[in-house]
């Protein structure tokens, strides 16, 4: 089933999530509407949160980006970053933060301890794309967004493009959650 991806403002975006506690079949329906809802928004990963769901759960998917056509979608689930490795630049963009893009810094690579969609742990050393992924679906999970790590400069240019999201103003190709507190504004 596909979900709507709550936007910009909505305050489950804001807080840190829950660990999951083991892996029942509302949560296997939930992995499998988050991979159809990422794919139907042309994503490539999509964290709980983004679905209106608190729980540390994250999908993605990198296998159509060049380079990448032999991942394997994952499921990861309570992720905990051991160590990381090296810097890069790149930008980044968010089904969260439609139309928004910016340039992020962030580890080249990393080792990760998580559970798997089995709720077994596993520790995986992750480079590239998909450490990137993995590192900005985690911002999700503690209540970042990748627009909070931008430099100060680069923020105030794209701040008009957020004031619009905050006011519901929301250009996607996807179905979206638009936060309760401007449903409201917009009836009154």
């Amino acid at each position: 089933m596909i979900l709507p991806i709550n936007i910009y403002s909505d305050d489950v975006l804001r807080r840190k999530a829950k660990p999951l506690k083991g892996v029942d079949g509302a949560i296997e329906d939930l992995v499998e509407s988050m991979f159809e809802s990422m794919r139907n928004a042309a994503g490539i990963g999509l964290a709980a949160p983004q679905v209106g769901h608190s729980l540390r759960l994250l999908v993605f998917d990198v296998s159509a980006l060049k380079n990448y056509e032999k991942e394997k979608p994952m499921v990861v689930i309570n992720p905990h970053i051991l160590s990381v490795r090296g810097y890069n630049e790149m930008e980044e963009g968010c089904l969260s933060v439609p139309g928004v893009q910016g340039d992020v810094v962030r580890p080249a690579a990393l080792t990760l301890k998580y559970r798997n969609e089995q709720f077994e742990e596993c520790v995986g050393d992750f480079s590239g794309m998909i450490a990137r992924v993995i590192q900005h679906e985690i911002d999700h999970l503690d209540g970042k967004l990748f627009v909070d790590r931008l430099e100060k400069r680069d923020r105030r240019k794209i701040q008009k493009d957020l004031d619009l999201l905050a006011a519901g103003v929301v250009n996607a190709d996807y179905p979206v959650v638009v936060p309760a507190v401007v449903q409201t504004s917009k009836l009154s």
